[in-house]
């Protein structure tokens, strides 16, 4: 969109940018617009971007170059929520949507594309965006183990790098040919407890656990002091409406123990975790292991392979290692993660007297157009996961990125994902 307008949160009007074309020459229309909406909505959709969805009653063109949507409820950060990256405009061609093409309008064209693995692309000649796409070519490699990614970026086979390992910031700065890039942001990990799967279903349990965890252990040993205290919710002190004056959860044995003999439970609680994860999360596994013992209660963790991990473990086993990238909005973030509509809520986080409050609660802050009023909403709905919910957040991370000193970039480099929020293939250069 060129523009976006609304007198009322309600409905919203998009003006499309005129003459973006699609990489099959095809002319981005609002018509491209609705369909690719569209497909993410509906009973059958299984989406991630669903929930943020949920709203919209009503899509409709007002000629070619503009869009109007409608919603069932009002929602100030609705711009925000059309801009996830699940939503991307794909072609109408003969009257269907194109979804598995890779045609779109981007920067770059798909030449290659193996899931999981590597994509290659080449620089799109009619890229609407002037002074941006600057590669003739790209090739995106996933490589999920650490020491390896790393290794790479120090012989040379790639130019950049995210997620380095704290570990092993000093020996990558220390090498003359690279630069290292660190960030402050609303990346996060987690251990999510679904409450879907016994024992975790236990509040009590839940809470035990919760306090059986040294947070600041983790952040040294872990992170080696690039992050910050987590509070067992979403939300960081990056976000506009921080619940500061939620009380920080501290390791307590006593509490852990209470709350765990209250909730009945004996025997062996089981935590998987992988390094896909997150650098460490075997090793972080294995703290909260220990820390836990010393109030008797016993965690075997559960090393699962690299490979396969989001799709075998997280969303399904009933306590694991995860990350988050978090979100520029509060609404964004709880839409995405934790409602009761969307499919990645990994904490299945329904049913409970209080997931229905802070459901509530969401839907009414998106209409809420006084930001004190909205602070006082998200604070509320912030000791709600804290509280009630089966998400423990023991730490925010800092976004740790290695790059070759033949790539240039701007001044500044956005923390809201890796990679300069996941567009330094568009805003990079060879220097």
């Amino acid at each position: 969109a060129e523009s976006y307008s609304s007198s009322d949160a309600k409905t919203w009007v998009f003006d499309l940018r005129q003459g973006v074309e699609f990489h099959n020459g095809k002319t981005m229309t609002s018509e491209d617009v609705i369909a690719s909406l569209q497909y993410h909505m509906g009973d059958e959709s299984k989406s991630a971007a669903k929930g943020l969805l949920t709203a919209v009653t009503s899509l409709k063109a007002d000629g070619p170059n503009r869009v109007i949507i409608e919603l069932a409820s009002a929602n100030a950060d609705f711009p925000f929520i059309v801009s996830d990256y699940h939503l991307a405009i794909m072609p109408v061609i003969d009257g269907s949507l194109a979804v598995n093409t890779g045609i779109g309008t981007g920067g770059y064209i798909s030449q290659t594309f193996d899931p999981g693995v590597r994509a290659t692309l080449k620089r799109n000649p009619n890229y609407w965006k002037e002074n941006a796409g600057h590669f003739d070519e790209l090739e995106l490699i996933s490589i999920i183990d650490v020491a390896a990614r790393q290794t790479a970026m120090m012989n040379g086979d790639v130019h950049l790098i995210d997620r380095v390992d704290p570990k092993t910031v000093a020996l990558l700065g220390r090498a003359p040919n690279l630069d290292i890039l660190e960030l402050t942001g609303t990346l996060h990990y987690t251990f999510p407890m679904r409450l879907a799967v016994a024992p975790f279903d236990n509040y009590d349990l839940r809470m035990a656990l919760k306090y059986s965890i040294k947070r600041q252990e983790l952040i040294d040993k872990i992170l080696l002091g690039h992050g910050a205290l987590g509070n067992d919710h979403p939300i960081s002190t990056a976000n506009r409406f921080h619940a500061s004056g939620l009380e920080q959860r501290e390791f307590d044995a006593d509490k852990a123990a209470f709350h765990y003999k209250k909730s009945g439970h004996s025997g062996a609680i089981q935590l998987s975790s992988s390094d896909a994860a997150f650098a460490g999360a075997v090793d972080a596994a294995q703290l909260i292991a220990a820390s836990a013992a010393e109030a008797g209660i016993n965690i075997e963790v559960v090393r699962e392979p690299k490979d396969g991990y989001w799709s075998n473990v997280w969303n399904k086993k009933g306590w694991c290692a995860c990350y988050w990238g978090g979100r520029p909005t509060e609404d964004w973030m709880f839409s995405a993660a934790y409602t009761n509509d969307t499919e990645w809520n990994d904490t299945a986080w329904k049913g409970t007297e209080a997931s229905a409050k802070f459901n509530d609660i969401v839907v009414s802050a998106r209409a809420e157009l006084d930001d004190n009023k909205r602070r006082d909403m998200y604070a509320e709905c912030q000791r709600l996961i804290n509280d009630d919910g089966g998400t423990i957040c023991p730490m925010f991370a800092n976004y740790i990125l290695a790059h070759s000193k033949e790539l240039a970039h701007g001044p500044n480099v956005a923390s809201n994902w890796d990679t300069d929020g996941a567009k330094a293939a568009e805003r990079w250069w060879f220097a």
